[in-house]
């Protein structure tokens, strides 16, 4: 593929000195620099679908592995059945579902925060929310699969299908699969929807600056005849405001519904009226942990130091953090209610959790999860990136294992004692089709970013155009890197 693109600053240039700094540079104080020209922002996002960093195809050879573990464990599980993964009578769901849950909360802060940002008109979005919204729908996709691994017999997703069907079979409503279905159809056709309405643009300078092979015809195609119009700028707009609206009424509900699994059932530490706001707070909380991730891994890859700055780092770890405090005060919220309500199980579930079986792992959750995220409140350690990454990744780690104690100590320990089943432990088999969910989850993204631009460039144009009238109308003696309007 032949790129040409006139431009005064080259592409590869040395920023080796800009990656693991603790403090952003004089360049990087903006979310972007009054100086890049829109010739520079085309080329880099263009050629960093040619030139990512060598470790790119490290990675991709990781998750192709990951992938591996997971499909093996899942075939040994399908021919075997499902005793494999040391599941039991009591407690069915498990690892499969509480992953389901980690995935599903993950796909709605992507969505969720691109369009809650487009709305409050937040410059800093602009150069995080199109890998954003593609790890909602990679997420999505990933969340689904765990559907499918719980069933067991694949075959039977067809009976948890909300639709009618000639034969007259209709799906259980009451069944929490079939709500899931609908949550997952819903939110993936829509995020799907707003990703690619978003990209089109983008899709169109692609196809006027990319001159030969098979990308040229895929964003011929993909870009639907795209010209910048003044009535094709106009209609984008308005179809993706309306989007935004849309979702984000989606991604609370749909949330909510997951929530409702276990709200809507008699389990005593399930049947709690505040899970929906926790749950929709808590995929926001895990979700932006997932975004910081991201974040690291496409600076680094795909030589993205000048959009994928620190000031927009800096701005990703306050909301985090934010969120952070509002989960921990819905949780505590949580355990309050159970500690002082009238119901003995649901107090003696508590007590059962903090003290019996998998106390050290309901400890470690509260440690990773409400402790940890103190280290963002920090302005040194906000835009360090070895510490953002490894503090990222541990949040994750406490929000799955939030899921995981929401399910196995409550199916472990419910109302009557034959329900007692305090040994139950993962078997290998769960533990390697989660790791290979992340590896199906990665790759996505990776393939992802080497197709399609991961950051937004009529965007970033408009941002850099913005802070270039700042810059020129700045008064004498003022800084010209104000606050962004």
């Amino acid at each position: 593929m032949t790129i040409k693109i006139k431009d005064d600053k080259p592409f590869l240039r040395d920023t080796s000195k800009m990656l693991w700094d603790g403090e952003p540079a004089a360049a990087e104080v903006r979310d972007i620099s009054p100086h890049v020209s829109f010739a520079q922002i085309t080329s880099d996002v263009v050629n960093s679908l040619e030139n990512p960093r060598p470790i790119y195809w490290w990675a991709i050879a990781i998750c192709v592995f990951m992938i591996g573990v997971g499909v093996a464990c899942e075939f040994y599980q399908y021919r075997t059945g499902l005793g494999v993964s040391n599941k039991s009578n009591t407690n069915v769901w498990g690892v499969y579902i509480a992953s389901f849950v980690f995935w599903v909360g993950v796909s709605h802060a992507g969505t969720l925060l691109s369009a809650l940002l487009h709305l409050t008109h937040s410059d800093w979005r602009k150069s995080v929310f199109r890998y954003a919204e593609a790890m909602t729908t990679f997420a999505l996709m990933t969340a689904g699969l765990f559907v499918l691994v719980h069933l067991g017999r694949l075959w039977q997703v067809y009976y948890v299908m909300p639709y009618p069907n000639e034969r007259g079979v209709w799906s259980n409503f009451q069944s929490p699969l079939v709500w899931d279905m609908f949550v997952i159809g819903a939110y993936l056709t829509c995020s799907s929807i707003f990703l690619y309405t978003g990209m089109i643009p983008d899709l169109a300078v692609f196809r006027d600056n990319i001159h030969d092979g098979w990308r040229k015809k895929l964003y011929t195609f993909l870009a639907m005849g795209w010209q910048g119009t003044d009535r094709h700028w106009r209609n984008f707009r308005v179809a993706y405001l309306t989007l935004s609206v849309y979702l984000i009424i989606l991604a609370v509900s749909g949330h909510s519904v997951v929530s409702s699994d276990f709200a809507m059932s008699q389990q005593p530490g399930f049947h709690i009226t505040s899970f929906p706001p926790y749950f929709v707070v808590g995929a926001l909380y895990s979700g932006n942990a997932a975004l910081i991730t991201v974040f690291i891994i496409l600076r680094f890859m795909f030589r993205y130091e000048q959009y994928l700055n620190m000031d927009v780092l800096r701005k990703l770890v306050r909301l985090t953090f934010a969120l952070a405090m509002i989960w921990t005060y819905l949780h505590l919220i949580e355990m309050a209610t159970v500690w002082y309500g009238h119901d003995t199980a649901a107090r003696d579930q508590l007590y059962f959790k903090a003290t019996g079986a998998y106390a050290g792992w309901w400890w470690l959750f509260n440690f990773l999860a409400i402790v940890c995220p103190w280290v963002m409140a920090f302005r040194r350690w906000q835009t360090n990136l070895p510490v953002q990454m490894v503090l990222s990744l541990l949040l994750n780690v406490g929000m799955w294992l939030e899921r995981w104690m929401i399910i196995a100590p409550t199916l472990g320990h419910s109302h009557y004692p034959w329900t007692f089943d305090f040994d139950q432990w993962p078997s290998f088999v769960q533990w390697g089709i989660l790791f290979g969910s992340f590896g199906w989850f990665s790759l996505l993204i990776l393939i992802f970013c080497k197709v399609f631009p991961a950051v937004s460039m009529y965007e970033l144009k408009e941002l850099a155009y913005a802070r270039k009238m700042e810059a020129h109308h700045a008064p004498v003696g003022e800084p010209a890197t104000k606050g962004a309007h």
